[in-house]
């Protein structure tokens, strides 16, 4: 669509922009000004997420006078076809706040939760070499990381709700001054993972019970000292089939092998 004069808004470039985004212009989306079709291109993998923001925020938006204390279970996304019997149980609880003194990682307050740090990595084949202070880094990281899984072990039964969870995950990491890495990472809403039965990894924590006979991932990922520690478990909750711990069982198996596997 034609539009006044305006400048480009790929980086680097400062030409007469002439276009804008035709997706954000139905979206409602301010901005969007491009020179020319290559240099829209050129921004693409970036610029895609704001029509991603710009759905997730309309989806919170349509759910955002539902009653949080209710016995509504609304699925936002009633026309997705699913896989399996589970759904998302919205809406979800406010995103929490992490207080001002705790370090942040580069993407937590992106608008976007983009990490300038990752995106100057990508392409590149060099894999850091981590120093004597690094590895004690890591250590002390990654041994928190295993607290706070903990501290989400001792939650996982059935009726607790993997809000639930994440709540008690949000407050083990301010307890001992880390960040919770997911919450903002591209958007992400919550301080951890939970993926329940056939979700494969990533599940957002939300209003749902857990329920007798059900598996879990918890997915825990810390940031302290310009470190991530990063670690996750499955839980049964309660008596599981056989199906289920034969899965459960047989992965770990995997992983204990590929860790014996990478050495030297």
């Amino acid at each position: 669509a034609a539009v006044d004069t305006r400048v480009c808004e790929t980086v680097g470039c400062s030409s007469e922009a002439k276009l804008q985004c035709p997706t954000c212009l139905k979206l409602g989306i301010q901005g969007s000004y491009f020179c020319s079709q290559e240099c829209f291109k050129g921004s693409w993998a970036t610029h895609k997420l704001l029509h991603k923001k710009a759905k997730d925020e309309k989806a919170k938006r349509e759910v955002s006078s539902w009653n949080l204390e209710g016995d509504v279970n609304t699925n936002p996304w009633s026309d997705y076809r699913y896989t399996g019997k589970l759904r998302p149980h919205y809406p979800l609880t406010p995103t929490r706040p992490v207080p001002s003194y705790i370090q942040r990682p580069d993407y937590a307050d992106h608008p976007l939760g983009m990490s300038e740090s990752e995106q100057a990595l990508k392409g590149t084949s060099q894999i850091k070499i981590l120093s004597s202070e690094d590895i004690e880094g890591m250590r002390v990281v990654c041994r928190l990381a295993r607290e706070v899984l903990d501290v989400a072990a001792m939650m996982v039964k059935a009726g607790v709700t993997t809000e639930e969870i994440d709540h008690a995950v949000h407050l083990a990491c301010i307890a001992r001054n880390c960040y919770p890495s997911p919450l903002n990472y591209y958007n992400f809403p919550k301080s951890c993972c939970t993926s329940v039965n056939e979700v494969i990894c990533h599940g957002i924590p939300d209003r749902r019970p857990l329920q007798e006979g059900d598996i879990v991932n918890v997915d825990i990922t810390v940031y302290r000292n310009g470190y991530h520690g990063d670690l996750n478990e499955t839980f049964y909750v309660g008596e599981v089939d056989e199906g289920a711990r034969r899965l459960v069982q047989t992965t770990y198996e995997c992983l204990m092998q590929a860790i014996d596997a990478g050495k030297p």
